[in-house]
C-alpha cells in the first residue's frame, strides 16, 4: 500500500469552515425525492462530449490510469481532471459551485459531505445505475438523505488495531476484544519491551475527536437524535471520555508524542507497540523500518475491542456526485458507473491502494491475499457513518479540544461532555 497518511484528510478540516455556507434548496426534500424517483436512467450506449472532474490530491492521483479502459470504450468522450490540493479542495470546490462554474463530477468524502447532500448541489444518483446493496452500507448510507442518494462511494477505509505481533506473542497475549481487556493486553506490551504500548497523538484536532465520538458509539451512544439534535451530553459520551483518558492515566500511552509524524518510527523501534489506525499504516512500516518483509514478520492487526454495546467503527473514504448544474450528465454518470465497479476499483487498489468501497472487490487475490487487511475487512462491515450535519466538522474539532483536556487531568469527563454539548448547541446542525 503506498504511503498515505491520516493527515492527508486535511480535506476534512478544509470542509470545517464550510459550516452551513452552501445554501440549502428552498424546494424542501420531497421534491428531491420527487426527483430521484423520476431521475432518467443511465443506458449502455457510449457516452460523448466532454466531462470535466475535479479531485483531491490523493487516491486521484491515479485515475488517468484507472479511466484507461473507459476512455477506450468511449472514444467519443473527453475526460478532463482537475487535482486540487486536499487542504484547498473544499474551498474551491465550494466557491466553484456558487459561481456556477463547477465541475460535472466531483470527489466527495463521505466523513465530511453533508453539506453537499442537496439537490440545489447534486443530482440524485439514477435509478439502477448501481446497486445500492454492493457497497458497505454505511458508506451507502453516507451519501444518502431521506431516502435520496446523492453520492456513489469509491473507496473506503476505517479504523483497526494494529500492534506487534512480535510482542504480543512474547507476552503470550492475544489481541483484546473489549474495552476491559485493553489495559491488560497494553500492559503486556510494555512487559515485553515497549516503552508506551499505545501510540497515540493527544493533541487536539477533529481526528481525536472523531476517535471519541466512534467510543461513545461503542458505548451504546448516539451523536444526534432521531429528531437530529445533538445528543453529546450523555453517560455514553463521558464513558467514551473516560476510556480514551484511560490509556494515558494508566501509563500505556503518553501524553507527550508520539506526534502523528512519528507513529510508525515509535511502532518501529518499540517506543510503542498499538495504534488505532487506518490501513495506510501497513505500507509504511516496512520503509520505517527500513527493511523489506519487516511488517509480515512483525506486524498484526485486528477489529476493534468493543464497548459495553458495540465493535463500531467510523465509515470513509471517497465518493463521487455530479453537480446540479452539469452540461454533460449523462456522460458523468457512465463515468461514476464506471469507478464503481468492482474491477475499476481492484485497479485503482493496485495503482493506489486504496481499498475497495464494493464488497465484492475484495474477494479479489490481490486484496485477499493481504493477510493484514482482514481485520479492517471485518471491521468495514461494523462501521457508522458521522452525522449528516453541516456543522459536524466544527463540533468534532471542538471535541478533540475536550478529549485532550480530560486525558491530561485538566478536566473531568462529565464536564467536558457538558461543554461539547453546550458548544454543539451554539453552533446548531446547519439545518432550517
Amino acid at each position: 500500500m503506498p504511503n498515505l497518511s491520516r493527515r492527508t484528510a486535511l480535506r476534512l478540516t478544509a470542509g470545517m469552515a464550510l459550516g452551513a455556507a452552501l445554501p440549502l434548496a428552498g424546494c424542501g426534500r420531497e421534491d428531491d425525492a420527487a426527483a430521484a424517483s423520476g431521475a432518467k436512467k443511465v443506458d449502455a450506449s457510449p457516452a460523448t462530449g466532454t466531462v470535466n472532474v475535479w479531485a483531491a490530491q490523493g487516491d486521484a492521483d491515479v485515475l488517468g490510469t484507472v479511466v484507461k479502459p473507459f476512455k477506450s470504450a468511449n472514444p467519443d468522450l473527453v475526460v478532463k481532471t482537475t487535482l486540487i490540493p486536499n487542504a484547498e479542495y473544499y474551498t474551491k470546490l465550494q466557491a466553484a459551485i456558487a459561481a456556477g462554474k463547477g465541475p460535472d463530477v466531483a470527489q466527495f468524502f463521505p466523513e465530511s459531505q453533508a453539506q453537499f447532500l442537496d439537490s440545489s448541489t447534486l443530482r440524485p444518483v439514477p435509478d439502477g445505475l448501481v446497486d445500492p446493496g454492493s457497497f458497505f452500507k454505511s458508506l451507502w448510507d453516507a451519501g444518502v438523505v431521506d431516502d435520496v442518494a446523492y453520492t456513489v462511494p469509491w473507496y473506503a477505509y476505517t479504523y483497526a488495531l494494529v500492534y506487534r505481533s512480535d510482542l504480543a506473542k512474547k507476552a503470550g497475549v492475544q489481541a483484546p476484544t473489549t474495552w476491559a481487556g485493553m489495559e491488560p493486553f497494553l500492559k503486556a506490551l510494555q512487559g515485553a519491551g515497549a516503552a508506551h504500548a499505545l501510540g497515540a497523538d493527544i493533541g487536539w484536532d477533529i481526528f481525536n475527536g472523531q476517535d471519541v465520538a466512534m467510543y461513545a458509539w461503542q458505548a451504546g451512544g448516539s451523536l444526534v437524535t432521531s429528531a437530529g439534535k445533538w445528543n453529546l451530553n450523555t453517560p455514553q459520551m463521558v464513558d467514551a471520555l473516560d476510556y480514551n483518558a484511560s490509556f494515558f492515566t494508566a501509563g500505556t500511552a503518553d501524553t507527550s508524542g508520539p506526534t502523528f509524524l512519528d507513529a510508525q518510527p515509535y511502532f518501529v523501534s518499540g517506543k510503542t507497540a498499538s495504534m488505532i489506525t487506518g490501513p495506510w499504516v501497513i505500507g509504511q512500516l516496512d520503509t520505517a523500518a527500513k527493511k523489506n518483509g519487516w511488517t509480515a514478520s512483525h506486524v498484526a492487526t485486528a477489529p476493534l475491542p468493543a464497548g459495553a454495546s458495540s465493535s463500531v467503527s467510523f465509515s470513509a473514504g471517497g465518493t463521487w456526485g455530479v453537480l446540479a448544474d452539469s452540461g454533460n450528465t449523462d456522460a458523468a454518470w457512465k463515468l461514476v458507473r464506471h469507478l464503481a465497479k468492482p474491477s475499476t476499483q481492484v485497479a485503482q487498489y493496485k495503482a493506489y491502494g486504496s481499498l475497495p468501497a464494493v464488497i465484492s472487490a475484495w474477494d479479489d487475490p490481490a486484496i485477499k491475499g493481504q493477510p493484514l487487511l482482514a481485520a479492517f475487512f471485518t471491521q468495514l462491515k461494523n462501521t457508522r457513518a458521522f452525522p449528516q450535519v453541516s456543522t459536524w466538522q466544527q463540533v468534532a474539532t471542538r471535541l478533540g479540544k475536550e478529549v485532550e483536556a480530560v486525558a491530561k487531568g485538566k478536566q473531568t469527563a462529565a464536564k467536558a461532555a457538558a461543554n461539547i454539548q453546550a458548544y454543539a448547541e451554539s453552533v446548531g446542525t446547519g439545518t432550517q
